[in-house]
């Protein structure tokens, strides 16, 4: 399997949401754990492309997408668009997911409440990311190459720092942002939230 990093284009929404869902469960395919297939990726991959697709870049397998980072460069802008425009056409067509008490109504009330209140450490982190790849291209370095394309796009940019969330349970991601100097800014039983600030960044090849 031949891979490269490339940019996300428009086509690419359909790969997006399949590697969201694959890694859903902490890491682990979530494949038949939700009544909707689709909803992960419509609350923490497809969004993001649809909002800055200049930051959203792809690893591509020549027939597919097999792994992504996405990106808001402005947290808290971002959670607004998603609130008000995004969201609430999306929210519309899970409502029967909503009422059935199970993972898919988890995942609709947490996109409910994007957008609710103030994004904490935004000052000094204003971007935040989701990162995922499939099983095929883990232990190559292309996450690390995926992190270091992203900064690369947003120090172009001004922006000064990044953060991420990654569920306690998901040790494995824990221990990849630890090595790649992602510092921790707060932990809680449902994740851990990592920063990094930009200038600190050396791209690593």
């Amino acid at each position: 399997m031949r891979l490269r990093l490339r940019p996300f284009r428009v086509g690419d929404e359909d790969d997006l949401a399949a590697v969201c869902l694959r890694t859903g469960d902490s890491g682990a395919d979530a494949t038949g754990l939700y009544r909707s297939p689709r909803l992960l990726g419509e609350v923490f991959a497809l969004p993001y492309a649809a909002w800055s697709p200049e930051t959203c870049v792809v690893l591509d397998a020549g027939d597919r997408v097999v792994g992504y980072v996405v990106c808001a460069p402005d947290t808290t802008a971002y959670e607004q668009w998603f609130r008000h425009a995004w969201w609430p056409p999306r929210e519309a067509r899970h409502r029967g997911d909503r009422a059935d008490g199970g993972r898919d109504a988890t995942i609709v009330a947490f996109a409910r409440r994007i957008g609710e209140g103030p994004v904490p450490f935004v000052d000094r982190y204003p971007a935040h990311l989701h990162i995922d790849l499939l099983p095929e291209a883990q232990g190559h370095g292309w996450g690390r190459r995926l992190i270091d394309t992203l900064a690369t796009l947003l120090r172009d940019r001004g922006v000064p720092g990044l953060q991420l969330t990654a569920g306690t349970r998901n040790t494995g991601a824990i221990a990849f942002y630890r090595r790649l100097g992602f510092a921790e800014l707060r932990r809680t039983d449902d994740g851990v939230t990592f920063g990094m600030l930009l200038d600190d960044v050396t791209p690593r090849h």
